[in-house]
């Protein structure tokens, strides 16, 4: 005799959103071969909250003490300048006058 394996099912629950908001979902689910709650699964994985920001700023500014070998604190990193940032504003601009140039 065969037995029924269980598998547990996720619980689900209602979001209510306009009409035109739910089109546009379902049109994005489909053009991705997601149902529409996949598709608000995905969008949600890729937004972190600001507990999760904080705790990966943490994890990357003591990559960068481990790396450097250096005790920088959370203040001197805080007033430090925007070096990625500011690359890619510069490659930014770059880009901007190559293509006007074009």
């Amino acid at each position: 005799m065969l037995q029924k394996r269980y598998v547990p099912r996720m619980a689900t629950t209602t979001i209510q959103v306009s009409k035109k908001t739910r089109d546009h979902l379902a049109e994005l689910a489909k053009e991705r071969g997601l149902d529409i709650g996949r598709l608000v699964e995905a969008l949600a994985a890729e937004q972190l909250t600001t507990a999760q920001r904080a705790e990966r700023l943490a994890a990357d500014r003591e990559v960068v003490r481990q790396v450097m070998g250096l005790d920088i604190s959370d203040e001197e990193f805080d007033r430090a300048p925007d070096v990625l940032g500011n690359i890619c504003r510069i490659a930014a601009e770059k880009a901007l006058v190559r293509g006007a140039a074009a």
